[in-house]
This record gives structure tokens, C-alpha cells and sequence, in this order.
């Protein structure tokens, strides 16, 4: 037998079993199978309860990690669900998508030639199997204050923010223009990464926590920001980024060049049996059904919604699926585990080009793109791809997907009602030490993408926790909740 203080030298790093390529290419499923008890308790026993756990660190919402690990290794399932809930809303997704090789899993001492601790299938499986085995909060504790929060946005920051408040005794009211809570955990994340029951299970939850959800009603059409205003004690935003980033090449507006979000959102209808029932957030109109079947497919860009878009189109049968990228591979910002799997499941990915031209007679026929190299960093930091003349060269393409990244659509109603945004559209919020994610009105507080832009879900859960304990302080609430960490200061402020 393994000594337990050196497990991670008898006992190898082992991730849950994975679908074969040849059967996930082909559906909507979820690829990674469940961890068993015992193997869950073998994989949590390697971790080196480190005195200064840079997992933890690493973590946006900073999760106990080593200590609910130490719980699952000695079989206290409950107690490290318990735990898990303590730092994040919604584990069960954030094990399922969080890109922990970058994060948690990353910073862990273990990964420096030994194979990192399998958080991220640990914190799945601790949340999935208590439930399946009758956990639920405990909420026996909690005493009703009498006060009511609205939240806009049902997406992981709003969800977040009101875990928070009703665990302290204020009722959150969770408003959202789609049928099904989420936001883009439902409509932009496909199911091959998080299938939609697990969210539904988490309403479920947050429903017998005594979340009140109404769905359907959008703000400003349904039901004023005036009489929301008016009815609760304050007004959490949580209403994501969804207007996409242009370009800014000719060619962008030829017949097959299509958003991401509106062809995921319309993918994710058609999977859950809601053809052109449910608008691509942001749009006007319906997400109209795209299928990519014997097409020659070309993605834009190189995040996580790209490694989405590129999985989508192999599933619906595209002929080719091509990834196009401006910067390098280690430069490239999505998850390196989606990234691996698509590249298992068939994608091409083709490093330093960027596009310049669309081109086609009246639709489209293929994307023009210059070779690049990498010049000295940028404002943000970030090394710049600077093109490389007389490389260019076409990529036949029969549609082209554009992933470029996603901005703020603030409403009209934001104005009128004191919520100033920063130029780009993002809101201005306060990092104030007592009331952290406060906007220009007072009793209105905001957090996630429309705050930061575009970012993790993970990061979403955080600031809408953090955000959560602002609006306790000003309603006088006390919390009994574990201080959070310090803002972080990527978050523009006012």
C-alpha cells in the first residue's frame, strides 16, 4: 500500500475515463465520464496539503481545494460538498468548465513532473454524487430579514449573488428574458462540455433554498427599471457581454459569415428541442438554426468560444473545420484541454495568421490571411502579432465563423437611471473595500463580463458573491459568510 504522505509518487495522475473520438465527434454528450468513490478517494489522497496552496491562490473564488480533497480521500462526501459551497456557487459547472489546467490544476505543485492533483474532476464529482446521494444545503441556520434583492440575469453572476443573499436571509428574485436559467451556461456552452440537466438541477436547488425565478420577463420591455427599482431593497446586473467584436476587414458581411454566439445559442435550441424559440442574447430576432453539415468550415480567433464553435461544426458533419489563430500556439487563450480534444476529434489549427480579407463573389469562398510574428508586448501586455508582408495566402471556406470576443449592450434605461459604463460599455463599479461592485446608483450593484468583459465563469461566480456582500452591508444584513479575498485589480473601477 501507498504511504498516504506519498501518494503522488506510487499513485499516478488518472483523469476520468473519455468518450472515443469516434463517438463524441459525433454527438452532443458529454465526453468525461463520472469518477467512482474509490477512485475519486486514490486521486484526492495525491495532493500534498501544501501549507501555502497555490491551487487556492490560483483559484478566482479561492476554493478550500486541499481541504475538501483531504474529505473526499477519507470519504466525508457531504461535508466537502458543504465545504465546495462554501467559496463557489456553482461548483459542479466550474469542475465541468473551468480551464483548471490554466488555473488551479496549473499552479499545483505536483504539475512539475509528476502530473497535477485532478481538481477540476474532483470538485464535479463532489457536487455531483452528493446530490445523487440526497445532499442538499443546509439552510436551518438562516433567519428571514424581510428584505427583497432584484437580480437581472440569470447567467453565473446573477445565480452567484443570490446563492449569497438567501443563505443570509434575503430573498433574491432572479429576472431573466429566456425560458431557462443559465444564461449563456444554458444557450452558449455546448453540451458536450455541460449538459443542460446539471443546470436545471441547479435551479432545482436554488429554488428549495428559496430562490424565486421569473423567466420571460426582460427589463425594460416586460417590467421597468423604474418599478424594479421601486419594489426591492436593491438591484444586482448580471447581464453578461453578447454584442461581438467586428473584424473590421472586408468581406465580414458576405452571406455565410456567421457570429458564434448566434450559431451556438441556435445549436443549443435545436438540442434542447426549442428551434428558433430563443433569440441569441444580444439580437433582434431568433437564433435561426446553422448546420456546418459537408461544409468547408473556417473559425476566427483562438478562445474558449472558438473551441467551442470548432466542436459544434465536427459534430454537425462539416466537411473540414480549420481554427485560425493571429498568435502562436502557447499564446493561443483557450482551455489547452478543449484545445487537445479538438484537435482528437479532427480540427486544423493553423497558428500566426491573421485575417485580413473575406473573400467571394456574392458569398463566401475563403478567408485571406497574412503569416505574423510575434513583436515586443502591447499595452495589455500581451506580445502583438505583427504581420509578415508578401505571406499571404487563402483558406478555402464555405462558411466562416467569427470569434473575436464579445462587448457590453448597455440599455438605454442604464442612463436614465444613474448607471454610468467606462466608453467600451462596461459598467463602472467600485473596488471600495465595504462595498465592493456598487455602480453609480447606490442601491444598484453589477458584476461578471458586463464589469470585467468577457472572462470565466468562474470569475462571474466571484465578483456576483462579491457583490452579494456589498448589497448585505448596505441593508445592514450581517453576513456569516467567510470574508472574500481582495478585489482584484484587473477590475476597472470608477
Amino acid at each position: 500500500m501507498a504511504d498516504k504522505n506519498l501518494q503522488f509518487l506510487d499513485i499516478p495522475r488518472t483523469d476520468p475515463a473519455k468518450v472515443p473520438v469516434e463517438q463524441r465527434s459525433k454527438e452532443f454528450k458529454e465526453i468525461y465520464a463520472q469518477f467512482e468513490p474509490k477512485a475519486a478517494a486514490q486521486q484526492a489522497g495525491r495532493c500534498l496539503a501544501c501549507g501555502n496552496p497555490f491551487c487556492e491562490w490560483k483559484c478566482p473564488v479561492h476554493n478550500y481545494i486541499p481541504n475538501w480533497l483531504k474529505l473526499i480521500e477519507q470519504g466525508k462526501l457531504f461535508e466537502a460538498a458543504e465545504l465546495s459551497h462554501k467559496t463557489n456557487s456553482l461548483p459542479e459547472m466550474c469542475g465541468r468548465i473551468c480551464p483548471q489546467d490554466r488555473l488551479c490544476e496549473g499552479a499545483c505543485t505536483l504539475n512539475d513532473g509528476l502530473g497535477a492533483v485532478t481538481i477540476g474532476s474532483i470538485e464535479k464529482y463532489i457536487t455531483d454524487e452528493a446530490l445523487k446521494q440526497g445532499w442538499k444545503p443546509d439552510m436551518s441556520r438562516v433567519r428571514p430579514t424581510g428584505k427583497r434583492v432584484a437580480v437581472v440575469g440569470a447567467g453565473p453572476a446573477g445565480l452567484a449573488c443570490a446563492d449569497i443573499l438567501v443563505r443570509n436571509g434575503v430573498t433574491p428574485v432572479v429576472y431573466d428574458k429566456y425560458p431557462r436559467i443559465g444564461g449563456l451556461l444554458t444557450f452558449g456552452i455546448p453540451p458536450f462540455k455541460l449538459e443542460k440537466d446539471v443546470v436545471e438541477k441547479r435551479r432545482e436547488i436554488m429554488e428549495y433554498m428559496g430562490v424565486e425565478f421569473r423567466l420571460g420577463v426582460e427589463i425594460g420591455r416586460d417590467l421597468s427599471f423604474a418599478e424594479l427599482e421601486s419594489q426591492y431593497d436593491a438591484v444586482f446586473l448580471g447581464m453578461g457581454t453578447y454584442r461581438y467584436v467586428k473584424g473590421e476587414f472586408p468581406g465580414e458581411d458576405l452571406p455565410g459569415v456567421i457570429e458564434a454566439l448566434p450559431y451556438l445559442v441556435s445549436n443549443i435550441d435545436r438540442e434542447l428541442d426549442l428551434p428558433q424559440s430563443v433569440a441569441a442574447p444580444g439580437s433582434d430576432g431568433f437564433a435561426e438554426f446553422v448546420s456546418m453539415a459537408g461544409k468547408r468550415v473556417v473559425v476566427l480567433g483562438g478562445g474558449d468560444t472558438s473551441m467551442d464553435c470548432v466542436r459544434t461544426a465536427i459534430r454537425q458533419g462539416a466537411a473540414s473545420v480549420t481554427c485560425s489563430y493571429r498568435r502562436d500556439e502557447d499564446n493561443m487563450p483557450g482551455s489547452r484541454r478543449d484545445y487537445k480534444n479538438a484537435k482528437e476529434e479532427g480540427v486544423k489549427f493553423l497558428f500566426n495568421r491573421q485575417p485580413i480579407e473575406i473573400v467571394g463573389a456574392g458569398k463566401v469562398e475563403g478567408v485571406k490571411v497574412v503569416e505574423t510574428r510575434l513583436g515586443p508586448p502591447g499595452p495589455r501586455g500581451r506580445r502583438v502579432a505583427e504581420p509578415i508582408p508578401g505571406t499571404e495566402e487563402i483558406i478555402p471556406a464555405d462558411a466562416v465563423i467569427v470569434a473575436f470576443g464579445f462587448l457590453p449592450s448597455p440599455p438605454a434605461w442604464f442612463e436614465q437611471h444613474g448607471i454610468k459604463t467606462h466608453p467600451n460599455g462596461r459598467l463602472r463599479v467600485t473596488a471600495a473595500a465595504r462595498r465592493p461592485f456598487q455602480t453609480t446608483n447606490p442601491k444598484v450593484y453589477a458584476g461578471g463580463d458586463m464589469v470585467r468583459g468577457s472572462d470565466l465563469v468562474v470569475t462571474a461566480v466571484f465578483e456576483g458573491r462579491e457583490a452579494a456582500k456589498g448589497i448585505l452591508d448596505q441593508l445592514g444584513v450581517p453576513s456569516g459568510l467567510t470574508p472574500g479575498a481582495q478585489i482584484s485589480p484587473s477590475v476597472v473601477v470608477a
